[in-house]
């Protein structure tokens, strides 16, 4: 397994309470990083299974310890500008700085596009788009306030590159994730921050799990339905430290020539 080094570092995971963004927390904080855990958001009334818990929030913090390293939890719902800023200033305050932004928070849901309210719409995309562009303005601000550079990390998905029949919202969504990511990465080069992104096919997380559970096979079938079997290398779906692997690498000095891109964890998906 490749080491890298994050001594010293802090990595500020939104997302974090489960999934993905647990698997993150844990793998920075392996490899020598203190973590901000955050997530909260509330309100959500169109999702299809149960978002992350504070006592989830507060288990993946337990985890982050047990690595050795500091963790603080900040409770924050990444669509509400004023939540995100004080969320940024109080791990500023508790750590010095942030040196990582791992841009992970999201929901998923599926309605067709003809068919889908206004609410469901707007709820994804804050939730998987805005609250990434709040996330990386405020962090951003504070990487060029300290002139010391910083990576940024967002997670997109292979719905970010494709269709996704079922999933409109969620693909136009992601979408922005890849226009956000190449057009912060023009911006912030100056600054010396690399900003890129991961694009993922399905991961087992309890987001997934969710949905299969309220909603049936047809969820993950109505996004393979046009070229077969969604995955090449397996017909499973991955598992969340498969997507933190790319990150650390995009994290780290390894990838210090590398911003502007997407790069797929997506067991081939989108080589069909």
């Amino acid at each position: 397994m490749p080491r890298y080094r994050f001594d010293g570092e802090v990595a500020f995971v939104t997302g974090a309470g489960r999934g993905q963004g647990r698997s993150h927390a844990q793998h920075y904080a392996k490899h020598g990083a203190d973590v901000v855990v955050t997530g909260g958001a509330r309100g959500i009334e169109t999702s299809q299974y149960p978002l992350a818990s504070e006592t989830q929030l507060d288990e993946t913090a337990s985890l982050v310890e047990d690595e050795g390293q500091d963790a603080l939890v900040v409770r924050a719902d990444v669509r509400r500008e004023p939540a995100v800023e004080t969320a940024v200033e109080e791990a500023i305050d508790h750590f010095g700085t942030i040196d990582i932004l791992a841009n992970n928070a999201g929901i998923w849901n599926v309605t067709d596009l003809v068919e889908m309210d206004e609410q469901r719409w707007d709820e994804l995309v804050d939730s998987d788009l805005k609250g990434a562009w709040l996330c990386a303005k405020h962090v951003s601000q504070h990487f060029i306030e300290r002139d010391g550079g910083g990576k940024i990390v967002s997670t997109a998905s292979t719905a970010g590159l494709v269709g996704a029949k079922g999933s409109g919202h969620y693909a136009a969504a992601k979408h922005g994730i890849v226009g956000l990511t190449k057009a912060l990465a023009l911006e912030l080069a100056p600054h010396d921050v690399n900003v890129n992104c991961v694009a993922p096919t399905g991961v087992a997380t309890p987001m997934i799990d969710g949905i299969l559970e309220t909603v049936g096979e047809s969820a993950l079938a109505s996004v393979s339905d046009a070229s077969g079997s969604m995955n090449v290398l397996d017909e499973q779906l991955i598992e969340p430290g498969d997507v933190s692997e790319a990150y650390m690498w995009l994290s780290s000095d390894a990838a210090r020539y590398v911003t502007g891109v997407v790069l797929p964890v997506d067991a081939g998906m989108l080589a069909k």
